[in-house]
C-alpha cells in the first residue's frame, strides 16, 4: 500500500502543483485514490476504535456536519499519503519561507535555488523529522480527520491551527461521487489582501480527487518584495445526498 501510494505520489507535477500554490494558494492533485480505497476509507467511519475524537460541528458554530480525528496509529492508506507528500511540500513550505524571510525590495520567488532555500529550511524534509519537532513542542496527537456532511451541511471558513507549530500546506481528498453520492459541497478558498477585498476560489473535486491549499497564509509578491496574505478554506452546502472528504494536515496537535 504504501510503496504504490508513493509512486502515485512520485507521478505528480508537483512543479505545476508548486505554481498553482504561489499564484493562487491552492492547487488540484490528479485523482490518487481508487474507488475500492475511497469505499475503505469511507467503511472506517463507523469503526470508532479507529478515532481519538468526534466534533459536531453544529454545537461549535463550525459548520453542519461532524468529523472525526483519527487515532494513532494512522489507518496505513492515511499514513502513505501523509508521509509521502510532505517532502515535496516541505520544499514548497521552505521556498515560502524563504521568500518573506528575504528583505524588502529584494527579488525572489517560486524560482530562487532550492539550495537557498535549504540553508534556513524552516521545515525538515521528512515527516518523521517535522513530527518530532510538533513534539518537543507538545503536540503530539494526530490530526489527519474524515468528514461527513449530510443534505443541509456545510463547512464554515476556517483554518486548522491545534498549537504553536503548523505547516502552512494540507490536503482534502473526496471519498464520495460528486452527482451520485451527493451534490454541492465544494471546496472554498478566501485570502485576505492587505486593503484590498477578499478573493474567493471554488474546486469542484471530483471521486479520489484531491487539493492541497494554504493552511494560515501564503507570501504573495508585491511593488516591495513579499508580504503574508491569510487564507482560510471551507466547504459550501451540501444540497442533496452524503459527502465524506479525507483531511490530511501535517501538524500533530497539542
Amino acid at each position: 500500500m504504501a510503496g504504490e501510494i508513493a509512486r502515485r505520489l512520485a507521478a505528480v507535477d508537483w512543479e505545476d502543483v508548486e505554481r498553482s500554490l504561489w499564484e493562487n494558494g491552492c492547487a488540484r492533485l490528479p485523482v490518487l485514490l481508487s474507488r475500492a480505497e475511497c469505499d475503505q476509507l469511507v467503511a472506517l467511519y463507523d469503526d470508532e476504535p479507529r478515532f481519538r475524537k468526534r466534533i459536531e460541528m453544529e454545537r461549535h458554530r463550525f459548520g453542519a456536519g461532524e468529523y472525526k480525528y483519527f487515532a494513532a496509529p494512522l489507518p496505513s492508506l492515511v499514513q502513505a499519503l501523509r508521509t509521502h507528500a510532505y517532502p515535496a511540500l516541505a520544499a514548497v513550505a521552505n521556498r515560502w519561507t524563504a521568500s518573506l524571510r528575504a528583505p524588502r525590495g529584494a527579488r525572489g520567488g517560486r524560482a530562487a535555488p532550492a539550495r537557498r532555500a535549504r540553508a534556513g529550511a524552516a521545515f525538515p524534509g521528512t515527516l518523521p523529522a517535522f513530527l518530532r519537532r510538533c513534539a518537543r513542542a507538545g503536540q503530539t496527537r494526530p490530526t489527519p480527520l474524515m468528514l461527513r456532511y449530510e443534505a443541509g451541511g456545510f463547512n464554515c471558513l476556517h483554518q486548522d491551527l491545534y498549537g504553536a507549530i503548523a505547516f502552512p500546506l494540507q490536503m482534502t481528498f473526496l471519498l464520495s461521487r460528486p452527482g451520485a453520492d451527493f451534490e454541492g459541497g465544494e471546496m472554498l478558498f478566501v485570502e485576505q489582501r492587505p486593503r484590498e477585498q477578499s478573493r474567493g476560489t471554488v474546486i469542484t473535486l471530483q471521486h479520489g480527487e484531491g487539493v492541497v491549499f494554504t493552511t494560515r497564509e501564503r507570501p504573495v509578491r508585491g511593488p516591495r518584495g513579499f508580504h503574508r496574505v491569510v487564507m482560510r478554506h471551507g466547504v459550501s452546502r451540501v444540497t442533496s445526498g452524503l459527502r465524506y472528504a479525507l483531511g490530511i494536515i501535517f501538524h500533530d496537535a497539542s
